[in-house]
């Protein structure tokens, strides 16, 4: 009865959306006020990231039991906003929004079902070649990956693969196979199944602090809030990664601002759970910590990016990360898409002990693949170290991972599923 009045409460209080392209010289500015209710600020955010939109600053406040958030978006050229076409899809998409985190109250393998296609959900241990043996099982199984998404983070491995069925091009619909599965639904699923495997608990051997974002979590008892103060290095979708952390933890972030520079972005929130209480342990804020530094981590851009752009046909993925795989490289992130008979993907990688690609190397992959089709796009070096200072004292200066898939999970499926080893 409760959900139903609060659902009511929404419909008769509806976001109200102000788009502003003069108070700001060099952003578009978003101005969102809303009923304040958990998960209304990365519900927002998600409608601006799903957008390819760059957030250069946010303030966020709620007074009683209204939520009001200012955020400065530009292109990723550094441009205003001045297409009415996405204007106007902002607008109408966060006034007419309804809460979609609903659907992750449950179990995370929760999702919508699709006849187009067929969503794989997998994480487990990484290690070299782990993705071209997935690749080389589903196309043994006849299934073409149309769309993917990879991330690695301490030495832990997620996937959401969208497959179709290569004799029909639909979604699977043999039981024997794979059988008919779940649509996926957001981006933030990559973080709920990491989150869930744990990649969080850091490995003794990278406990490397040099090229860690900085995350001090600060009591403050006067106004019973819990500080999260974040410094990192800039990157799109940054704040989405913090705020989806955080919203999955139960935390409702009260009070924020967020300013990014050219090369550093800071985030400074004022927290409590969703019990309404702040932060009561040191254990407590330790586990706050570790999770939002890997949920940092997961999307940064590590190793030699290499960029494909080809004709898609079935087992294209297979072959391309089998060509990674045999010359010693490893995948820290991928993505992959196909468009109109066509397949693009980024491919994030380093050799098998995390270090730079050779030289020698990139050009024999080049000349495996084609020149026409894989392009290097530049080497993501790891990021420099930030400036020492306590975050305190930065606080108040802004005032505040042979076949071995029994050690994979498979997340998300109506049946189980077992993946074979493919014929030699």
């Amino acid at each position: 009865m409760d959900d139903e009045y609060e659902k009511l409460i929404r419909r008769m209080n509806p976001p109200r959306v102000v788009i502003d392209n003069d108070y700001c010289e060099h952003a578009t500015v978003i101005e969102v006020g809303s009923i304040k209710r958990h998960g209304i600020l990365l519900e927002v955010v998600q409608v601006l990231v799903d957008l390819n939109l760059i957030i250069t600053k946010a303030y966020i406040s709620s007074d009683g039991g209204w939520f009001m958030e200012v955020f400065h978006v530009t292109d990723h050229d550094g441009n205003k906003i001045r297409d009415e076409g996405i204007l106007n899809y902002i607008e109408k998409s966060l006034e007419n929004s309804t809460s979609f985190l609903d659907s992750f109250r449950s179990s995370p393998g929760v999702m919508l079902s699709s006849k187009d296609h067929t969503s794989i959900d997998l994480t487990g241990t990484d290690r070299p070649g782990l993705l071209s043996e997935v690749s080389a099982v589903l196309t043994d199984l006849g299934c073409n990956v149309i769309n993917a998404e990879i991330w690695t983070h301490n030495a832990r491995a997620a996937a959401v693969i969208h497959v179709t069925d290569e004799s029909t091009g639909c979604a699977i619909e043999d039981p024997k196979q794979l059988s008919v599965i779940k649509e996926l639904l957001w981006n933030r699923r990559l973080h709920q199944m990491m989150f869930a495997d744990r990649d969080f608990e850091r490995l003794e051997s990278v406990k490397d602090r040099s090229s860690r974002p900085q995350v001090a979590i600060l009591d403050c008892a006067d106004r019973d809030y819990t500080v999260v103060i974040v410094r990192s290095k800039d990157r799109p979708k940054l704040l989405f990664d913090v705020v989806c952390t955080l919203t999955d933890m139960q935390y409702v972030v009260f009070h924020g601002t967020v300013i990014t520079g050219r090369m550093e972005a800071y985030q400074e929130y004022y927290i409590r759970h969703i019990d309404g209480l702040p932060i009561s342990s040191e254990a407590e804020q330790q586990r706050v910590a570790e999770c939002l530094e890997a949920a940092i981590e997961r999307r940064a851009t590590e190793g030699l990016e290499f960029e494909v752009c080809t004709d898609d046909r079935f087992g294209l993925l297979s072959d391309i990360t089998r060509i990674f795989r045999e010359n010693g490289l490893s995948i820290k992130r991928a993505q992959i898409s196909t468009k109109c008979g066509k397949a693009k993907g980024s491919f994030f990688v380093t050799d098998v002990s995390g270090n730079p690609v050779e030289p020698k190397t990139v050009d024999l992959i080049q000349q495996q693949i084609g020149q026409s089709i894989l392009r290097v796009k530049g080497n993501s070096n790891p990021s420099p170290k930030l400036p020492q200072e306590t975050a305190r004292s930065f606080l108040f200066g802004n005032l505040f991972r042979a076949l071995r898939f029994q050690n994979f999970k498979l997340i998300s499926t109506n049946v189980p599923v077992t993946l074979q080893e493919p014929s030699k």
